[in-house]
């Protein structure tokens, strides 16, 4: 097999600094794991439903690799579909995927030769065996990961139901819930009206109100994170309370009416999170749903989402401004989806970094499409170019798989592969004792201190 235990360590010291690293817990701050599959210690009735069901990253390169939608997300049989997967992995070189899959092969089922059309089957049976055992199962999964801290993404109205099953039952991996009211945010979508009727809301008073009781239910659920996903950053000024009664009235809204409500709907989130300590996220740039028809057929988050180019400086900046004006700027951290706006992003958090809490804002790590090799490794260049790459609180899954923790391997490799590379170079001193408080920070213990889990 091509992984060895020097796998993307490519320095003797990039190798020393990851055996500092390799067995630390993981603090999966974000995911889309599901808490109802976590509380009923979900099984998984085979290879597909483990490593395929609901992964819209590989359906896309299966559709790239040529093959049928019936054997993506159709009726064909589930081990056609992990064939169809098989036939497109051998085409995967110099994609994350590759790597992924055979992380995953390795790690969770001893498997250490390449998925092709010829081991599939092979691969296949000796998955499907070992899932039958209770360590297989989503939460012997998560266990077998070393994993201390799984936040999920949780709606706002959501009972959180779940999470409180699995706090009673004495899991040992905490799970924690998430605040993310994009439903309630995103003015502009299908469906916003629907969702306030749902929540009793019937003006902006109310809204605020409905939001303030949602968070405080969260707080006391262990929720210390919210997450809002921004297509572009708005900002505008005006009367937020007339702009939510004339949509519920079934008027146009015109963008700046749609900024002017977004804008007084974060700031208050800011404040209400800075007074709880909470971190607020923000994931910028996505350009969603972009084949009208994948959408009518297969709904959101199926493969066909892409990265925005919108500006965001300017808005950014005056955002983040309103929030210290608004009644407080809580911890935040900022991935942008397009890899262009890394160093606006680096450069902006050091507008407002402030004591007592090291990297306040933080650049977040290589989100989605920039979620490989060289996403990860630019990321943090244009951190420690412009920051202080020592306090980064490092890597999350931001997935839906339960074998999806080798990604922070992936991470903690190429991480100890940049910074070793820059220490051989000559270009810091090889201080081991303080190289190993930086990679030890990055992979696990910055995350615990500043989300104070």
């Amino acid at each position: 097999m091509f992984i060895k235990d020097d796998f993307m360590l490519h320095s003797k010291t990039a190798k020393e600094l990851y055996e500092m690293v390799k067995d630390m817990p993981i603090i999966d701050y974000h995911c889309h794991l599901s808490p109802k599959q976590i509380a009923e210690n979900y099984r998984f009735k085979n290879a597909y439903d483990l490593f395929l069901g609901g992964d819209h990253y590989k359906w896309r390169q299966m559709r790239t690799n040529g093959i049928d939608e019936e054997y993506i997300t159709g009726d064909k049989p589930d081990f056609d579909k992990f064939m169809a997967w098989a036939e497109t992995m051998p085409n995967l070189i110099g994609n994350p995927l590759y790597h992924w899959t055979h992380l995953e092969l390795l790690r969770y089922f001893n498997i250490d030769e390449p998925l092709s059309p010829e081991s599939a089957k092979r691969i296949w049976d000796k998955c499907n065996a070992l899932l039958e055992k209770d360590e297989y199962s989503a939460r012997g999964l998560i266990e077998r990961s070393n994993v201390e801290v799984v936040c999920t993404t949780d709606d706002p109205a959501d009972s959180l139901e779940y999470h409180k099953q699995i706090a009673e039952s004495g899991f040992k991996t905490k799970v924690l819930p998430t605040f993310r009211p994009d439903k309630a945010v995103q003015i502009e979508n299908p469906g916003f009206k629907e969702y306030l009727a749902q929540a009793g809301v019937k003006d902006y008073k109310s809204l605020i109100s409905w939001l303030d009781e949602r968070i405080e239910f969260f707080h006391s659920m262990g929720c210390r994170l919210s997450d809002h996903a921004l297509c572009d950053v708005p900002y505008a000024e005006g009367d937020v309370a007339a702009v939510l009664e004339k949509k519920l009235a079934n008027r146009e809204l015109s963008p700046n009416d749609i900024d002017i409500y977004k804008t007084a709907v974060l700031t208050h989130l800011a404040k209400r999170y800075t007074e709880l300590d909470w971190a607020m996220q923000i994931h910028i740039g996505a350009l969603r749903n972009n084949n009208s028809q994948m959408f009518k057929k297969l709904g959101p988050d199926t493969g066909f989402d892409s990265i925005n180019d919108a500006q965001i400086a300017p808005n950014l900046a005056k955002l983040l401004d309103g929030f210290i004006n608004g009644g407080g700027l809580p911890k935040i951290i900022l991935y942008p989806l397009n890899p262009k706006d890394n160093y606006v992003i680096a450069a902006m958090i050091g507008n407002f970094q402030s004591a007592p809490v090291k990297g306040r804002l933080q650049f977040g790590s290589g989100w989605w499409f920039c979620d490989q090799r060289d996403g990860m490794r630019e990321q943090m260049k244009a951190l420690a170019n412009l920051g202080i790459l020592a306090h980064f609180v490092g890597m999350l899954t931001d997935s839906r798989s339960f074998v999806s923790y080798p990604r922070h391997e992936y991470f903690r490799r190429i991480m100890c592969d940049l910074i070793g590379g820059w220490v051989e170079a000559g270009e810091y001193p090889r201080d081991m004792k303080t190289l190993e408080r930086i990679v030890r920070g990055i992979s696990h213990d910055n995350a615990r201190d500043y989300f104070g889990f």
